[in-house]
């Protein structure tokens, strides 16, 4: 289904299926031999999302042979290695001393309940109202104990969130670790500048940001989405990655933060894969990381 400018969604439709994916790998990738990860909710959340393809998967009942095996494991190391990059990014900001956390757009993110907070901090998630609800009723249905103070803000990313989220006790004068995680692919190029004024705005001194940012936002974008999302139409799942992105030049994330007061590092997403331990050859399926970078910022 193509985006429109106020589309809604759940966890099994558009741009929440591509969540319930992304923990599917995640699943995946915690029951490795050697994981890079540990999300035990992971497993249950896709579950309770109930999309028959993703539990399949799961359930190892999917044929990964040929082109699917290659793309379901593809999908698995990127997403451990993704996870494990912010991860990181939270651990470093909590022992520099940040108490304050936003997770943007958090989808089926666990971390509020998975890792090791420091006592006092308090982590603010942002998404879908039907997003929240959903798992935060799975998270209490499973048992499951935020490990800091949780507060959700249930919103569209299009909508006045910074006014929700101070509604709901944000401190914009103390610094806040911010991560932005697969989410700037599905904002128009306007929205992504937007999201990072706004964040600049609610930052004071200090605070500090993880995204990822796809320097090719062309015609080979699109033809990669199309095919992944091929490959997963002939084994059963019918969502088309190209629908839900959009399209257009796009500002460059390093410059715009930079010219914002942020001091920004940026990486090519091959050589974090190369810090953790997963080094992957310069193939047609690693195409995309090539012109991927990771990024962190802390503000001036």
């Amino acid at each position: 289904m193509t985006r429109t400018d106020s589309d809604t969604w759940d966890l099994a439709s558009s741009v929440g299926a591509t969540a319930t994916m992304v923990a599917t790998a995640r699943a995946l990738a915690t029951k490795e031999a050697e994981p890079l990860i540990s999300d035990p909710y992971a497993d249950p959340l896709v579950r309770a999302v109930g999309v028959e393809f993703f539990i399949n998967l799961l359930d190892g009942q999917i044929d990964l042979t040929g082109e699917v095996g290659t793309a379901a494991a593809m999908m698995t190391n990127l997403m451990a290695v993704r996870t494990k990059f912010f991860d990181d990014f939270f651990t470093s900001a909590t022992a520099a001393g940040i108490r304050q956390a936003v997770i943007l757009a958090a989808g089926l993110d666990s971390r509020a309940y998975r890792l090791d907070w420091p006592a006092g901090t308090v982590v603010y998630e942002i998404d879908q109202p039907e997003v929240i609800a959903a798992k935060t009723g799975t998270m209490a249905q499973i048992g499951a104990t935020p490990t800091c103070e949780r507060r959700t803000v249930a919103i569209d990313l299009r909508e006045d969130w910074p006014a929700a989220l101070r509604a709901v006790g944000f401190d914009s004068s103390a610094p806040t670790a911010w991560i932005a995680e697969g989410l700037l692919i599905y904002l128009p190029p306007e929205a992504q500048d937007k999201l990072f004024d706004n964040i600049t705005a609610l930052s004071a001194p200090g605070s500090r940001l993880a995204t990822e940012f796809h320097t090719d936002h062309g015609a080979g974008m699109r033809e990669r989405g199309a095919a992944m999302s091929e490959r997963w139409r002939g084994a059963g799942l019918d969502l088309n990655l190209t629908d839900l992105w959009y399209q257009g030049d796009r500002t460059s994330v390093v410059e715009h933060l930079d010219a914002s007061g942020w001091h920004t590092t940026a990486r090519p997403r091959l050589e974090v894969f190369a810090e953790y331990g997963r080094p992957l050859a310069e193939t047609e399926d690693t195409a995309a990381l090539r012109n991927s970078l990771s990024v962190t910022a802390i503000k001036n």
